[in-house]
Parts: structure tokens; C-alpha cells; sequence
């Protein structure tokens, strides 16, 4: 079937390899590799201009952006953290914490948006966790799992089936509402919940999170020097000193008259008594003790946490989009442009012993920061960090805001549900009565909007178009037909597990889009229903559990619950099969062929 394709199917074909490869080499942010592949199928032909930009005015991506609004005024408000902190409630053990997150996190991502979720109660088991004696690692992935398979139930708890409603428009489909995916998503949420509290349980890692990590061998690396009277660099700045291009260390913090000062700049004057704590390879006291007007403090009485409240300490998750990805802390000018000193980075589950200065930042990198007190607030919705937690202080929570953001939600599933309100148009009046409530300012929300993450969707309804435009689609799905010596189950199981692996090595989002146009074609070449398919590719493209990169809540939690990509296999894999199963009986059950 391959020589029906024509110049624009190979066309199409050598672009989405080129954006696969692109996307899994991460040296450049999703939003570039997409956008140029739109250009090259733009400039080339293949589509329109329209086409090309027909994903900015979907109504899925278009719901999608205005639930960012909601998503922001249920951050500012605190009531993620309130609902996170009733989940977590006061369990008196490892299963009774597993049961109430597992049991609660999936109803409730079914009408918020599970970003936030996991995003809030990260932080929330991470506070209850050293008073519980519980590793986090005990609970944060069957937390996340949950979280997604909850999402599944509902057009609003994942970005994902929102884009498929889209598609599905577009496509001139019948509309989905609300609940068309529920008999399915609950299908997989029962199932996969049983997993994770019976077998999948058990194949939890016992792991450090970067925190424990960084606390129990920081003193290895930290050093403090006292600034003598008389000395040589007794009123010098910092940067005259030497003191800011050190081989072996770096400069975390100033304390002055006992206020910590962090991040501190090359300009600032060295006063004789200043204590200074560096971070770096363990022998770096050699070189400290080498500069002139520095001597080793007798009393070495830095520690993480304990600074009497003046030290801020933040943990961090780097997204795909932070400026700072690919390039060093120096090249990123991180210390500068956040006003903050990175203490210590975790990579896949494991904290990095080599030079801070020298390590090229991946998305994912779980960061220990000193910073201010307003880095938080500051930075705290915006798109550069997955997860921004203050370690030792819960965010403060709005009540009334809580509660009216709260009811305006409920408000939007009534008006979706009971009243068949189209969802663009409740989630438009939604986003309003948020900001005119004044649940949500103009400044958290433009924080907090990812337009970088709109322009990926967008973008990947033009790669989608080219698909089906060009015949790649037609061909593929031919292709599937054939392997399953055109039996309908058959070809609905090969499109499910095609949808999963694209989600595994790519986005959710992205897999829903390059799959969608191929499923929709194998239905037709079979002359059956198109539904059995759609929710094929949409439950599939959510299944993201084997892989860190393959969801991006899988990304959130990798750090703070020290986990490795073995864990996720181990885990994910037997939950991913589990799943599977269920998605695939209830959809043959719910629209038989």
C-alpha cells in the first residue's frame, strides 16, 4: 500500500519522524519542533495556511485555554491544598494513605483539571510524610495514577479528551458531552484502582526523595568560611573577591548579623564577621582555604531546614519549556534571573554529585533552591516549573475564595450536564465569573497561562491534518486492517496500543492528534461505527504509565518521590495491561460493532 502514497505522504511521513526524533532528543522546547513542522507542511504545499492554523481556533484547544483560568484561580485561592490536605486527611499508615488518595484523587481529577491536583498534593505528602515515617515514594505514584485514570471519565479532566471533542467536531462527528466517556473511564479507574491497592501496592520502590537525599549528605558538601577582620577581602565585593568563578564551589548564601541572605550578587560588599556557605565537591575546603582574608568556621552550623525561618527553601521541577533546559546553571543565568541558589539537583531518582555549575539541566531535574521569600509567589504558576513547593510551609489558603471557585466548577459540570450547556460556552462563563469573584488577578493568571502549551495542540492538529490530508492516515489504517485480518476488535485493539506507545515516547496530546485521523480511517475502511475508535484513540492516548515523559504528571512527581524510570515499568507496565483490558471490553460492550 506504500506506493499510494505521493510526494505529500512521504512528505508527511519524513516530517513526523523528524518531529518524533526531535521531541525525544528535547534540545529543543515542543512548541519550536511542532511550529516548524506546521511551516515546512505550509510552505511545502501539503496544507494551507488555513489548515495550518486551524488548531488555534479549535474549540477543545479554545476550552482548553480558558480552563487555564479556572486552573489558576483554584492555585491562588488554596483550594487544591484544602481538598489535598482532606484527601490526605490523618491516615495512620502506608495502605490507609494509599487507599484515601488512590479512592478520592480519581473522582475528584474527573472535574479538575489533574495537573494542579498532582501539582498541590506532591506537596501536601511531602509535608505528612516525614511525621508519618511513609516514604513518599509509597504514595505519590499510585497518587499520580489515579489522578490520570480519573481524568479519563470526563471531557474536563484531561486536555486530552477535550482535543479528541475537538477532532471530533472538526471531523463532523457526532458531539461528545460530559459524561460520553464515563462508561469507559470508570471501567479503567475500578480496575486500575484494584491494581494499585492489591498487586501494584507491593511493587512500590522504597526510595529518598530529593529532599531526604540532599538533607542527609548536604553536610558533605557544604562549607562555611568566616571573612576576618583585616583580611584581604574584608571590604571587597564579592565578584573583586574571586568569590563568584570558584573551581569546586559555588557561593549559596551570606549571613550577615544572623539574616541569611541567598543568591547573593557579585556587588555586595564583604563586611569582616560575614559567615559564608559554599556548596560543592566534598574537597572543596582546599581551595577555600587558599584565598587570603577567609578562614574555616569552627563551627560548621549550616543545615537544611533549620535556619530559625529566615532561609526559604523551595523545591523545584524543571518543565519542557524552562529557559534554563539544556544549558548549564552559568549559561542560564538561573542564580540571577530567579534570584535563587540551587543547593542540590536530583536526576532520576538520584541526586547529582558532580559540580552544580558543570551539569546541563534536563526537564524533569528536581532542583533544591535558597531563595526570597516571594520566589513562590513570584513563580509559582508559571509554565517554567512543573512543581514549585516550599518546603516545611503550606501555601495559605482563601476560604471564601476557595469555596466560590469551587461552586463556580460544580456550576460548570450542572450547566455541561444537567442543562447540555456546549462545554466552550460554560467553561467561557466560568472563566469570567472567576475573574469578576476576583478568585483569580490578571497577574496570576497571565502567570499561570500556558500559551506555550496551546501552541504544541495547535500545532499538532496541523501535523494530524497532513496525516489525514495526504493519505498517510488511509494507508496506515489499510495497514492495521490487514494485521488484524480485518476484524474490527482486532483493528480497535492494534489502534489502542498504537495510541499508547505514541504517549509513551511523546505527549498525550499529541499522540490523541497523530492517532485520531488513523482511527477514524480504519472505521471506515471496516464500515463500522467511528465511536468504538475515538474513545480507542482518547483512552489510549491518556494511558501514559510506563514512561516518565509519556504524561506530564509522570514528569512531577519524578523527583520528589525519588523514583527511577525501572520503577515506572515495573508499576506502570502491569497497570498499562490492566487498563487496556478494561478500555477494550467496556468499549466493545458500550458501542458494540
Amino acid at each position: 500500500m506504500l506506493d499510494e502514497l505521493g510526494w505529500q505522504g512521504w512528505l508527511t511521513v519524513a516530517v513526523t519522524l523528524s518531529t518524533l526524533a526531535a521531541l525525544l532528543w528535547e534540545r529543543f522546547s515542543p512548541d519550536k519542533v511542532l511550529g516548524a513542522a506546521a511551516i515546512v507542511l505550509v510552505a511545502t504545499g501539503v496544507l494551507t495556511p488555513t489548515e495550518g492554523l486551524a488548531g488555534f481556533w479549535n474549540p477543545g484547544v479554545l476550552t482548553v485555554a480558558l480552563l487555564f483560568v479556572l486552573v489558576a484561580a483554584l492555585k491562588t485561592t488554596g483550594a487544591i491544598r484544602w481538598i489535598g490536605d482532606w484527601i490526605l486527611g490523618r491516615p495512620r499508615g502506608e495502605f490507609p494513605a494509599q487507599a484515601r488518595l488512590v479512592t478520592i484523587c480519581a473522582p475528584l481529577s474527573a472535574f479538575i483539571n489533574n495537573t494542579p491536583v498532582v501539582a498541590m498534593l506532591t506537596s501536601a505528602v511531602e509535608h505528612w510524610s516525614p511525621r508519618s515515617g511513609v516514604s513518599p515514594s509509597k504514595l505519590l505514584l499510585p497518587m499520580n495514577y489515579a489522578t490520570i485514570l480519573g481524568g479519563m471519565c470526563t471531557l474536563v479532566g484531561t486536555s486530552t479528551n477535550l482535543i479528541v471533542a475537538g477532532l471530533v467536531l472538526q471531523a463532523g462527528i457526532r458531539p461528545l458531552h460530559m459524561f460520553t466517556p464515563l462508561g469507559v473511564g470508570a471501567a479503567a479507574a475500578v480496575a486500575g484502582a484494584i491494581y494499585l491497592l492489591t498487586v501494584g501496592r507491593w511493587l512500590l520502590p522504597e526510595r529518598r526523595s530529593a529532599l531526604q537525599q540532599a538533607e542527609s549528605e548536604i553536610h558533605e558538601y557544604a562549607v562555611e568560611m568566616l571573612v576576618e577582620a583585616n583580611g584581604a577581602v574584608a571590604g571587597q565585593t564579592i565578584g573583586s573577591a574571586g568569590l563568584r568563578h570558584l573551581e569546586g564551589s559555588f557561593l549559596l548564601e551570606l549571613v550577615r548579623d544572623g539574616q541569611v541572605h541567598p543568591a547573593v550578587g557579585p556587588d555586595i560588599e564583604l563586611h569582616a564577621g560575614d559567615r559564608l556557605v559554599f556548596v560543592g565537591e566534598a574537597d572543596a575546603v582546599h581551595e577555600l582555604r587558599d584565598i587570603s582574608g577567609l578562614c574555616l568556621a569552627t563551627e560548621q552550623i549550616f543545615k537544611i531546614n533549620d535556619a530559625g525561618g529566615r532561609r526559604t527553601l523551595l523545591e523545584v521541577v524543571l518543565s519542557s519549556f524552562g529557559p534554563a533546559v539544556g544549558k548549564t546553571l552559568v549559561e542560564s543565568a538561573f542564580r540571577s534571573r530567579y534570584n535563587a541558589a540551587v543547593i542540590a539537583i536530583s536526576r532520576r531518582g538520584q541526586r547529582l554529585h558532580s559540580k552544580l555549575g558543570d551539569v546541563v539541566l534536563q526537564a524533569g531535574d528536581t532542583l533544591l533552591v535558597e531563595t526570597d521569600a516571594g520566589f513562590a509567589r513570584r513563580h509559582g504558576g508559571s509554565t517554567e516549573f512543573l512543581i514549585v513547593s516550599e518546603i516545611g510551609r503550606g501555601a495559605k489558603i482563601d476560604r471564601q475564595g476557595a469555596i466560590t471557585v469551587l461552586l463556580i466548577v460544580a456550576m460548570m459540570v450542572v450547566a455541561n450536564t444537567v442543562f447540555g450547556v456546549d462545554i466552550l460556552i460554560s467553561a467561557l462563563v466560568a472563566a469570567l465569573a472567576s475573574i469578576l469573584t476576583r478568585c483569580v488577578s490578571l497577574i496570576e493568571l497571565r502567570r499561570s497561562f500556558d500559551l506555550r502549551l496551546l501552541v504544541v495542540i495547535a500545532f499538532s492538529f496541523a501535523l494530524g491534518a497532513a496525516i489525514d490530508h495526504s493519505g498517510v492516515a488511509a494507508v496506515v489504517a489499510g495497514g492495521l486492517k490487514g494485521w488484524a485480518g480485518a476484524e474490527p476488535f482486532w483493528t480497535l485493539v492494534l489502534v489502542y496500543i498504537a495510541a499508547v506507545l505514541f504517549t509513551e515516547v511523546l505527549t498525550n496530546n499529541a499522540a490523541a492528534v497523530l492517532m485520531f485521523p488513523i482511527g477514524i480511517s480504519a472505521a471506515q475502511q471496516l464500515g463500522v461505527d467511528v465511536m468504538p475508535f475515538v474513545m480507542a484513540v482518547m483512552m489510549g492516548a491518556s494511558a501514559g504509565f510506563v514512561s516518565p515523559i509519556g504524561y506530564q504528571t509522570n514528569l512531577m512527581i519524578y523527583g520528589p518521590g525519588g523514583y527511577r524510570f525501572t520503577d515506572y515499568l515495573r508499576v506502570g507496565g502491569p497497570l498499562s495491561l490492566v487498563v487496556g483490558v478494561a478500555v477494550l471490553w467496556s468499549i466493545t460492550r458500550i458501542w458494540p460493532f
